[in-house]
């Protein structure tokens, strides 16, 4: 078996922390693994050891692959059928506390209503500790011009950012309860658990059955809970999961497998965010099986 070459063994100590950013980018795995793999073809191409900073090159190189791809994902999403939610990405570790450059589902979405430069500069600085100057020379902007950028960033994602994070325990309570309530049509439970302003997000992509628009407020999000338990809607607890930094589960509904992310806040369900596309769920299947 012949050893890798310095050059494989750069990119490859990068590549987990590049996904990380395309993914958090771009709301696709697989999108994200297309722009890493870009990158690598890129980075076999150059002279690797006249390259003094390997990690700002692919930084910058994955950055300009992830902006690229925008142009045309947001083309995609502004037909897509129904809500559109990132890939949900199953957490595989049991730390209490998150790692800095993770982000919730909820902040996530968030990002979605920045421009492609503030999504870029914010990720590059305030998540993956990037350097201003660094930000700046990757986006080919002045180091003014990013700080800009970034601002205004913060401004759009203040309310977005979780101010208590949920600790794991609670989390995995209040998604076992939820589950429990919300298939057995337990309202009184489900006020209990439930904020004023919950919201219910769903995407099927319009592969599947599911709700097309956001179902805002209590008791709009109770009478569905209570219509679909008087079907008897056949489920099965697949297993409890923290999704994208969210805690939730992930079920077998009506035979297809769906995932469920609720943000908390304060002990109440805020939002419960329901992925049902099948074209999203094929590494929750496989994580599932293993």
């Amino acid at each position: 078996m012949p050893r890798p070459d310095a050059g494989t063994t750069t990119f490859e100590a990068h590549r987990p922390r590049l996904l990380r950013f395309a993914y958090r980018m771009l709301g696709s795995m697989a999108e994200a693994e297309d722009a890493v793999q870009d990158a690598w073809l890129r980075w076999s191409r150059v002279a690797q050891a006249e390259v003094r900073e390997p990690a700002a090159f692919l930084t910058r190189t994955v950055t300009h692959l992830c902006l690229d791809a925008m142009k045309s994902a947001r083309a995609r999403r502004e037909t897509y059928v129904g809500s559109w939610l990132p890939e949900p990405i199953l957490d595989d570790h049991e730390e209490e506390e998150m790692r800095p450059d993770e982000l919730t589902l909820t902040l996530m979405l968030a990002l979605e209503r920045l421009s492609p430069l503030e999504r870029a500069a914010f990720l590059l600085h305030d998540v993956f500790g990037v350097p201003l100057d660094e930000v700046a020379t990757t986006l080919d902007r002045q180091p003014a011009s990013v700080r800009q950028l970034a601002v205004r960033a913060r401004q759009h994602l203040r309310e977005a950012r979780p101010r208590y994070p949920v600790p794991r325990e609670e989390g995995d309570r209040i998604a076992r309860a939820f589950y429990a309530a919300s298939h057995s049509g337990d309202l009184a439970a489900l006020r209990v658990l439930l904020a004023e302003n919950v919201t219910l997000q769903a995407d099927g992509g319009g592969k599947v059955l599911a709700f097309r628009n956001p179902i805002l407020g209590l008791a709009k999000v109770l009478r569905l809970f209570q219509g679909l338990a008087r079907k008897g809607r056949p489920s099965v607890l697949v297993q409890p999961q923290w999704i994208d930094g969210l805690p939730g589960y992930v079920s077998l509904e009506r035979g297809i497998v769906q995932t469920t992310a609720l943000a908390i806040e304060e002990g109440r369900i805020t939002a419960i965010y329901i992925t049902r596309n099948p074209d999203k769920l094929a590494r929750v299947m496989t994580a599932i099986e293993t």
